[in-house]
C-alpha cells in the first residue's frame, strides 16, 4: 500500500502533471475565441514544430518537467538539425497536446463525478451528464472509483509522456554521432595532455637526477656549476610547459600556446651532453618546412627517446639522426644497449612513442639491433 501511495509525494509526479498542462493554456485561449474549431490549435503545432528552435525549447521543458534534478534523460541540448529532427518535433507537439487532453477532461470530470456520488449517496437528488438520478446509497460503494482512475491518468500519462519525450525529443543518430566526436576528441586530448605531462616532466626530472648524481660522485666544482645550470634551464622548460598544459587544463577555451618543435632541437641535445651523454647528432633537411603537428610531435619523440637513454641506460655515447627527405620524416636514436635490458620495450615511454606515431599515420619500431637500442620513427609530411 505505501509503495502503491509513493507517486503522491513525489514532486515529479506534479511536475509532469504540469508538463501536460501547459498545452492546454493555448487551446483554452483558442476555446474562448472559437469554441466550433478546437482542431485548430492541433493543425497549428504543425508549421510550430517545422521551426528548429522549437525543438530545444521542448527539450529544456521535458528535463525540467518530466525528470527534474533526477538522472541523465538523454535530452541532449540544441534545436532540430535534419528535416526528420522536425517531423519528430511535430509528432512530439501532437502527441503532447493529446496528452495533454486526456489529462484534463480526467482531472476535471472524474472529481466531478465523484462529487456527484457522493451527493447521490447522501440522499440528493443530482442531475449528471447521464441526465437526473435519483439518490441511492449504494453510490457510496463507487466513490472510490473515480479517485483511483484519477490516480492511475495522472501517474501513467506522467510516465507515458516521459517514455515519449525520450523517443521523440531524444537524440538523431546524427546528435549521437556529435556527441560520440566530440567525448572522443575530449578523451585525445586528456590523453595528449597526460603525454606532454609525461614527456616534458620526465624529461626534466630524469636530467635533474642525472646531473645531480653526477655532480655528487664527480668532486669537481666546475663540473658541479655546468650540472647546476643545466638542472635550472631544464626545471625552467619543465615549468613553462607544465604551466601551458595547465592553463589549457583551467580554461577550456584557451588557445594552446607555442609547443617546441624540431627546430628547438638542440635544446634537447645540448640537455642531454650536459647529463654527460656523448651525443652525435645529424639533422639533415629543411626543419623549417616541417608541418606544424609533425614537428611537434617529432620533437616529443626525440625527447622522450633521449629520456630513456638517460633513464635506462645512463651517459652513454648516443647517435642521433633526424631527416626531411622523400616527404617524410625521419627520427633515428641509437646508444648501447645496457644489461639486462629483456623488458627494455615495455615501458609507457616507448608505448607514448608508438602512440604519437600511429596518430600522424606513422610508424615507429624500437628494439636491440647489432648490440645498440635503436628507436626508428617514421611519418609521412602528405
Amino acid at each position: 500500500m505505501v509503495r502503491l501511495l509513493r507517486p503522491l509525494v513525489r514532486g515529479t509526479t506534479y511536475t509532469r502533471l504540469l508538463h501536460l498542462w501547459v498545452p492546454m493554456l493555448c487551446v483554452s485561449l483558442w476555446f474562448l475565441i472559437d469554441d466550433t474549431t478546437l482542431w485548430v490549435p492541433a493543425v497549428a503545432a504543425v508549421p510550430l514544430g517545422l521551426v528548429a528552435g522549437v525543438r530545444g525549447g521542448e527539450r529544456v521543458q521535458a528535463r525540467w518537467l518530466l525528470t527534474p534534478g533526477g538522472a541523465d534523460p538523454g535530452l541532449p541540448e540544441g534545436p532540430s538539425v535534419t528535416w526528420r529532427d522536425r517531423l519528430r518535433t511535430v509528432v512530439w507537439l501532437e502527441v503532447r497536446m493529446a496528452l495533454g487532453w486526456l489529462t484534463t477532461f480526467a482531472c476535471v470530470w472524474l472529481p466531478v463525478t465523484g462529487y456527484w456520488l457522493v451527493r447521490l449517496a447522501l440522499g440528493e437528488r443530482t442531475g449528471t451528464v447521464a441526465g437526473e438520478l435519483a439518490p441511492h446509497w449504494a453510490y457510496g460503494l463507487l466513490v472510490p472509483l473515480p479517485l483511483l482512475a484519477l490516480y492511475a491518468v495522472v501517474v501513467g500519462l506522467g510516465a507515458v509522456v516521459t517514455a515519449a519525450a525520450r523517443a521523440l525529443l531524444g537524440p538523431s543518430p546524427s546528435e549521437r554521432l556529435a556527441a560520440l566526436e566530440e567525448r572522443t576528441e575530449h578523451l585525445l586530448e586528456r590523453t595528449r595532455i597526460a603525454r606532454e605531462l609525461h614527456d616534458s616532466i620526465g624529461h626534466a626530472l630524469t636530467v635533474a637526477v642525472v646531473q645531480a648524481g653526477a655532480a655528487r660522485t664527480a668532486g669537481d666544482p666546475e663540473f658541479t656549476d655546468r650540472a647546476l645550470a643545466a638542472i635550472e634551464e631544464t626545471g625552467r622548460a619543465a615549468l613553462a610547459d607544465l604551466e601551458r598544459v595547465l592553463g589549457v587544463l583551467r580554461e577550456s577555451g584557451r588557445p594552446v600556446s607555442a609547443r617546441p618543435t624540431l627546430t628547438d632541437a638542440g635544446r634537447l641535445l645540448e640537455s642531454a651532453r650536459a647529463s654527460g651523454a656523448e651525443v652525435d647528432a645529424e639533422l639533415t633537411g629543411p626543419l623549417g618546412s616541417v608541418p606544424g603537428p609533425m614537428s611537434r610531435e617529432g620533437y616529443r619523440i626525440l625527447q622522450e627517446a633521449l629520456t630513456n637513454v638517460l633513464r635506462h641506460a645512463g651517459a652513454v655515447p648516443v647517435v642521433v639522426r633526424v631527416d626531411v627527405a622523400d616527404a617524410t620524416l625521419g627520427l633515428e636514436i641509437r646508444n648501447p644497449l645496457p644489461a639486462g635490458a629483456a623488458d627494455a620495450g615495455r615501458g609507457s615511454g616507448l608505448r607514448g612513442i608508438r602512440e604519437r606515431a600511429a596518430l600522424l599515420g606513422g610508424l615507429a619500431r624500437a628494439g636491440p639491433d647489432a648490440g645498440d637500442w635503436r628507436v626508428r620513427v617514421e611519418l609521412p609530411l602528405r
